[in-house]
C-alpha cells in the first residue's frame, strides 16, 4: 500500500546560497516580542531577581531570569494549553511571533514545504511534576492523559507543527546550551535538502521545583542571593551563572524562496560547526571552541579579521571564562583583541538550549540597528577581551559570530551575516 512520504517540497539545493531569517519572535524575561527585547537588551536592563516560583523559594538557587506577565491564552488555544507544558507556551508563543514577522503561510497546494525544529534541555518539568504528585497524592486514574507528552523535548516540535500546519520534516535536538545553534544548523540542512522553510529555536522552563533540583548538581549554577553579582562572567568575581526561562524561535528560509514570496530578510546563516570535549575540565573547552570558530568561519567563507562581534558563550566560571577567552584568542588571531564581545544574558539569566537562541535573535537585531548591546553588571574584565560594558556601543555590523557551550561537553559556533550589509 503507497503511503505519503514526508519529503522535501523541491530538488535539493546543495551548494546553493545559505539561508536566511526571515521572522523572530522572543519571549524573556527582559521582554515579550522582539522589539521590547531589543530595547531592554540595547539599555543593558538587569531583570535578575530573587526567584519566587512556587515551591522553589527554600531551595539553595536564589536568583533567575523569571518572566512575568505572559499570557499564553491571549496567544495559544485553550485545547493546546491544557496539552502542554511552560516550555511549550514560550515556543508556541515565539513561533506564533515568528511565523507573524516573516509573514509565512502554508500553501494548500504544496504542504510538505515548511518543516519545525526545535531544541530543548529539561523538557516539561512542571507539567510531569505536577502529574506525579497527582499519580502519588490521588492515585494513577488522576493522571491526566497528556502526561505521556506534554514532558518530551519533542512536544514544543509536534505542537508548533500541528498548530501552523507545518508537514514538512520535523525534528527535535535533546540538548543543553549548545542545542539552540545546533537547532538552526540542522534547520539549514534541512533547507539544503529542499525544504522552503523551517520553524526554528528553542524555549526552556527550568523554574519548576524538580527542575531546579535537577540543576542543583550544576556545579557551575550560581548560588548568590545578590541579583547584580549572581552572574558576572570574564570577572574575578564569577560565582557561576543565574538560569532563566523563555527563548527564541525563528523563520528559516531558502533565499530564493524567500525572494519568490517577497521576504525580508533579516540576516544570513553563513556557517556553522560544532564538537564535543567532553565534561573533564573546562580547559579542555578551548580547542574544541577554536575548532569550532574555524569550521564556522570556514563554512562561511569568512576571515576572521571579517568578524565585527562576538557574543560570547560567558558561563561565568573563572575555569570556563579563561578556555573561552583562550578560544577567541587561537581563532581570531591579533583580532581577538579589538574586536568587540557582549554577553546580554547576563542582564536576564541563561535559558540553557534557548540561551544560544536568545543570544542569535539579540545578534540578528543587533546586525540590523548597527549596535553592539552591553554586558550588564559586568565591570573590571580580567581577561584581553574588548568585553563591551555599561552602554551599548555603536558599530559597523555585518559579520557577528555567537558561541557556545554545553555543560556536558558540546562546543558550538555560528556565524551570521547582515542581510543588508553590502548597503550599511
Amino acid at each position: 500500500m503507497s503511503r505519503p512520504m514526508s519529503t522535501p517540497s523541491r530538488s535539493a539545493r546543495n551548494g546553493t546560497r545559505p539561508p536566511v531569517i526571515t521572522g523572530l519572535g522572543v519571549v524573556a524575561p527582559n521582554g515579550q516580542g522582539s522589539e521590547r527585547f531589543w530595547k531592554a537588551v540595547q539599555r543593558g536592563d538587569s531583570v535578575l531577581r530573587p526567584v519566587t516560583r512556587d515551591g522553589c523559594t527554600h531551595l539553595p538557587l536564589k536568583v533567575a531570569g523569571e518572566i512575568d506577565g505572559f499570557d499564553p491564552s491571549a496567544l495559544i488555544d485553550g485545547r493546546f494549553l491544557v496539552q502542554t507544558d511552560r516550555f511549550t507556551h514560550f515556543a508556541m508563543a515565539a513561533a506564533e511571533m515568528a511565523v507573524q514577522d516573516a509573514r509565512l503561510t502554508v500553501d494548500p497546494e504544496r504542504p510538505f514545504a515548511i518543516g519545525v525544529v526545535t531544541a530543548a534541555g529539561s523538557g516539561g518539568g512542571e507539567f510531569g511534576q505536577g502529574e506525579l504528585q497527582q499519580l502519588w497524592g490521588k492515585g494513577p486514574s488522576f493522571v491526566g492523559p497528556y502526561q505521556s507528552i506534554a514532558w518530551f523535548y519533542a512536544a514544543s516540535t509536534g505542537q508548533i507543527s500541528i498548530r501552523g500546519g507545518f508537514r514538512g520534516p520535523c525534528g527535535v535536538l535533546a540538548n543543553d546550551e549548545a542545542g539552540g545553534l545546533d537547532a538552526l544548523a540542522h534547520a539549514a540542512r534541512t533547507i539544503r535538502r529542499g525544504t522552503d522553510a523551517v520553524v526554528v529555536g528553542a524555549t526552556e522552563a527550568p523554574l519548576a521545583p524538580y527542575s531546579v533540583v535537577c540543576q542543583l548538581g550544576y556545579p557551575e549554577l550560581s548560588l548568590s542571593d545578590d541579583p547584580q553579582r549572581a552572574y558576572l562572567p570574564f570577572t574575578t568575581d564569577a560565582c557561576g551563572f543565574a538560569p532563566a526561562e523563555g527563548g527564541a524561535m525563528f523563520v528559516l528560509e531558502d533565499p530564493e524562496a524567500a525572494q519568490a514570496r517577497g521576504a525580508r530578510p533579516l540576516a544570513t546563516l553563513a556557517g556553522h560547526a560544532s564538537n564535543f570535549t567532553g565534561t573533564d575540565g573546562w580547559s579542555h573547552s578551548r580547542q574544541g571552541l577554536a575548532r569550532a570558530v574555524r569550521d564556522a568561519l570556514d563554512e562561511a567563507q569568512c576571515s576572521a579579521r571579517e568578524v565585527d562581534v562576538v557574543f560570547a558563550d560567558a558561563l561565568g566560571v573563572p575555569e570556563a571564562d579563561q578556555a573561552e577567552a583562550l578560544a577567541i584568542a587561537d581563532a581570531l588571531g591579533p583580532r581577538a583583541a579589538t574586536v568587540p564581545v557582549t554577553a546580554p544574558k547576563t542582564g536576564f539569566g541563561r535559558a540553557y538550549s534557548a540561551s544560544s537562541a536568545l543570544d542569535v535573535a539579540t545578534a540578528v537585531l543587533a546586525l540590523e540597528h548597527g549596535v553592539v548591546p552591553p554586558t550588564p553588571n559586568v565591570t573590571g574584565v580580567r581577561h584581553d577581551l574588548d568585553v563591551v560594558t555599561g552602554e551599548a556601543r555603536t558599530a559597523s555590523l555585518r559579520t557577528a559570530l555567537v558561541l557556545s557551550r554545553g555543560l556536558m561537553g558540546c562546543n558550538s559556533a555560528l556565524v551570521l551575516r547582515s542581510a543588508h550589509g553590502d548597503e550599511r
